[in-house]
């Protein structure tokens, strides 16, 4: 999986059909310089038919709203179906195909952007122009039902500007009967799991599979956080890994890439859980989605775990990816936009728990939606609700840039495949990050 212009990661959404960039998200969302072109024809096409404006008879507000394009079928006719049962507006969906992160960008500089639309991270430069609503009022008799972390990518200097609808995550898979035969248990330090892998490896069998560039792509901040760091700090403002233990802890990733340990040049990279389930590997990092597919071939043979703490100040770590319903605060119609928000994303539960269990593996945003959901109550599934309730942490937030994302990709590359010294390495992408961080808060 590749790391996506805003540090998520790809599957986007995450899951191999899902946004965080990433299989950590819910979709796939396409990025690509042919986007950007595109987006102006996009935007003009929809020139005359944006749901602006009111009804035919002028008795209720006309909304656009927008989504990806989601892999999972069935999602399009669900939302539509959504849409259509409000009653206070006329609700036009668009299914947008192709790098909607470009298309959504270009429509809110114009005039005929979506009233309504969902994005992964409610971004500083985002509410800095004026674009996005403050639908913290929207969301406050539910605030505390939501899985904290996933408003932590939709909050900005306090105010909430996204709803969240459902989390992927990231997690490391185990095959219980190797670790067994191997008088392995399943790691829960970094040191630990560097000593399992090389237990766990024999002729036939690799100990770990963290993708076939070694995590490089697909880790981003995990790492950071098994040694209490992160992107950036609490507020912002500051470069979030500029310490020693950052080094350390990636130095260690660079001695697991060197170790004869790792799976590498597997025929399916880490978002496809083939690796593990036809025995390539003892361990192996992927994501939610894989679930049934693990479950399917090996039964019971498989647990699920968090990535390892790297130090005693560290914690174990899940990276988690969510789309969040957003308003634009150039629609003609931002009370009404406003309200449906809350009315789809707040109010109306059985359909939250529709989007979420009925088309994919998803977990709800929602911690009392989550104890509901049946596919998610028993087995691994149960235990990775509650990895995520724990230790769910998302890693692209609003102040997190593209510049910034490709800076520490590079270095992490760099670190784990090519052996540069990782202080070295460090140095320049915390130049990077300082020097957008200046530029996003003059």
């Amino acid at each position: 999986m590749s790391v996506s212009s805003d540090g998520s990661h790809r599957p986007t959404g995450f899951g191999p059909t899902r946004g965080w960039g990433a299989p950590l998200g819910r979709r796939s969302v396409l990025r690509g310089v042919a986007g950007i072109a595109a987006a102006g024809a996009f935007t003009a096409a929809c020139g005359s038919n944006t749901g602006r404006g009111s009804s035919g008879d002028g008795s209720t507000p006309a909304l656009h709203q927008w989504y990806h394009q989601y892999g999972e079928a069935g999602v399009e006719q669900a939302v539509k179906r959504y849409a259509k049962a409000y009653t206070k507006a006329d609700v036009e969906v668009t299914w947008v195909p192709g790098d909607y992160d470009t298309k959504l960008a270009t429509a809110l500089l114009g005039s005929n952007g979506p009233d309504v639309f969902e994005q992964a991270v409610a971004k500083v430069d985002q509410v800095k122009a004026g674009q996005l609503v403050d639908l913290s009022d929207q969301i406050a008799g539910a605030k505390d039902d939501f899985v904290t972390a996933t408003l932590d990518s939709q909050t900005v200097d306090g105010k909430i500007y996204g709803i969240p609808q459902s989390i992927d995550m990231q997690l490391m898979f185990y095959r219980k009967s190797l670790l067994s035969a191997a008088g392995v248990t399943p790691p829960s330090t970094i040191d630990e799991l560097v000593d399992a892998a090389k237990k766990l490896t024999t002729k036939k069998v690799k100990g770990l599979f963290l993708g076939n560039d070694g995590g490089a792509s697909v880790l981003g901040a995990t790492p950071l956080w098994s040694v209490g760091l992160s992107f950036l700090s609490d507020d912002q403002r500051k470069v979030g890994f500029d310490d020693p233990a950052a080094a350390t802890v990636l130095g260690k990733l660079r001695t697991l890439y060197t170790s004869g340990s790792l799976l590498l040049g597997a025929p399916a990279d880490w978002s496809d859980p083939s690796a593990f389930t036809q025995g390539l590997t003892a361990m192996q990092w992927s994501g939610l989605w894989a679930i049934p597919t693990v479950q399917q071939a090996l039964g019971s043979d498989f647990g699920v775990i968090a990535w390892p703490k790297g130090s005693a100040s560290g914690a174990l770590s899940v990276p988690i990816g969510a789309f969040a319903s957003t308003v634009s605060a150039k629609s003609p119609h931002v009370s009404a936009a406003k309200d449906f928000a809350k009315w789809l994303w707040v109010d109306q539960t059985a359909d939250q728990l529709d989007f979420d269990q009925s088309y994919g593996f998803h977990i709800p945003a929602r911690k009392s939606l989550a104890a509901k959901a049946t596919k998610l109550k028993t087995g691994a599934a149960a235990d990775a609700v509650k990895l995520v309730q724990d230790y769910g942490k998302v890693q692209s937030t609003p102040g997190w840039t593209a510049k910034m994302g490709t800076a520490f990709s590079d270095a992490m590359n760099n670190i784990i495949r090519k052996g540069t010294n990782p202080e070295s390495a460090l140095r320049g992408a915390i130049s990077t990050v300082n020097a957008e961080l200046a530029t996003l808060y003059k």
